[in-house]
């Protein structure tokens, strides 16, 4: 299994042993990008909450520490787009 396959269907930033979406919680979907088919937990996020947000990653142009950034989609917010990718901080 190589590990864009390993990534899809878990919750990002969920621990390795627990990182299955869980009934009680609501997610999104990470569309395109590094991060793509990853679950993002909205559970805690209104509906006005900021609708990009910057996830680091290992795995994105910028290696380890940098961000991939998603948009939720208007016509679906369960989706974030992806955007690109940037630096972490300094």
């Amino acid at each position: 299994m190589d590990e864009t396959e390993f990534l899809r269907g878990r919750v990002y930033g969920a621990d390795h042993e627990d990182a299955g979406p869980r009934p009680d919680r609501t997610y999104a979907h990470l569309v395109g990008g590094p991060l793509d088919g990853l679950l993002l937990d909205v559970t805690d996020r209104p509906d006005h909450a900021p609708r990009e947000v910057a996830l680091t990653t290992e795995i994105g142009r910028y290696g380890p520490g940098g961000r991939a950034l998603y948009v939720r989609r208007r016509a679906d917010p369960r989706r974030f787009d992806w955007l690109g990718d940037s630096p972490g901080a300094p």
